[in-house]
């Protein structure tokens, strides 16, 4: 598999990651890999179609806010949390941090 492009940091800009951490289902993501550190991009328990769940990696992946390496034929999610909390300090606690708003996914 080829690898796939990631931004730097430095070139992220906040509303990018604020569009990107915008719906249910990124921010659902985004929970889990807070708490579970690296994930596959298929996750047990999102109910969402699989091209749809792969568009919502790819915001998230273009936005900054994850990177994704290829481990044999697997792609493995990781949040970018040191490098995201160093540019953009608070932001991602304060997000975290806000309740669901809708029931899990």
């Amino acid at each position: 598999m080829r690898p796939l492009p990631q931004p730097q940091l430095a070139d992220v800009e906040m509303a990018t990651v604020l569009h990107a951490l915008g719906d249910p289902v990124r921010l659902e993501l985004l929970r889990r890999l807070a708490t579970d550190g690296e994930s596959t991009c298929s996750p047990e328990g999102i109910a969402v179609p699989r091209s749809t769940l792969s568009n919502h990696w790819r915001i998230l992946r273009e936005a900054g806010v994850i990177s994704v390496r290829t481990s044999g034929k697997t792609r493995l999610v990781t949040l970018r949390r040191e490098e995201l909390d160093a540019r953009f300090p608070r932001l991602l606690d304060a997000v975290l941090d806000e309740p669901a708003s809708a029931p899990a996914i």
